[in-house]
């Protein structure tokens, strides 16, 4: 039987990279970082706030997101949303992730390439 504690690392592993490609998804449509995190949890992709907010701004920093201020709440936020370039990156990120999906499909019904 596995541990609960190999079972969480490897699921960690695994959604670790996928965080981004679901972040860049959801971002088609401008949102702030917490409401981002509630989403991304909302939808299966539980997310750290330390995790999530180094990687708004890496993606931020790459092109692949673009930013804007709000000041006309209360309390001034940060909105997110994908850029052209992050589209471009997105669409072939998804096309990996389909790729992949596709290999593993194949080795559990035991398809030869």
């Amino acid at each position: 039987m596995v541990s609960e504690d190999v079972l969480r690392t490897h699921l960690q592993e695994l959604r670790r990279g996928t965080v981004v490609v679901a972040s860049l998804v959801a971002l088609r449509r401008p949102d702030y970082g917490y409401a981002l995190l509630q989403r991304l949890t909302d939808h299966g992709f539980p997310v750290d706030a330390n995790t999530l907010y180094p990687l708004l701004r890496r993606l931020e920093d790459q092109g692949l997101l673009t930013s804007e201020w709000n000041t006309e709440e209360s309390r001034p936020r940060k909105f997110y949303r994908t850029s052209d370039e992050g589209e471009s990156m997105l669409n072939r990120l998804l096309d990996d992730l389909a790729a992949v999906q596709t290999s593993i499909t194949g080795l559990i019904q035991g398809v030869d390439r």
